[in-house]
């Protein structure tokens, strides 16, 4: 057992990042490209938290890899919850905003500019 990851390092990897992670991001996506606040994604994000510790239990809470077996999966466990949530709001609040920027840029392109990686800012006259 880990301090982020409950069974193992491998399970974690396949489950929140990849897996969770890519739903968060097209949830971010999905709130940018509809202009919604990102509030919003933040609390379907939260849902998605809650359907991966199912995952987590379901899969690996009667593993049959050694490795696997020794810390059994809980899947009312808070803190292993909010280490996924985190983890999957961050990757949530990416996509938001680089679904963002790309619209400021692409729709109000005479206004806006690049500012960094996620930004955008004020055209200089």
């Amino acid at each position: 057992m880990g301090i982020i990851w409950e069974t193992s390092f491998w399970a974690f990897f396949f489950v929140t990042l990849l897996a969770g992670g890519g739903a968060a991001w097209a949830i971010g996506r999905a709130a940018a490209k509809g202009w919604k606040p990102f509030w919003q994604a933040a609390v379907y994000t939260m849902m998605l938290g809650v359907a991966i510790r199912f995952l987590h239990f379901g899969l690996f809470a009667g593993a049959a890899l050694p490795s696997w077996r020794a810390a059994q999966g809980n899947m009312h466990s808070p803190h292993y919850y909010a280490t996924d949530t985190a983890i999957l709001v961050l990757f949530a609040a990416i996509g938001f905003r680089l679904q963002r920027r790309a619209q400021m840029l692409r729709q109000y392109g005479w206004l806006t500019e690049k500012a960094g990686i996620l930004g955008w800012q004020p055209r200089k006259p």
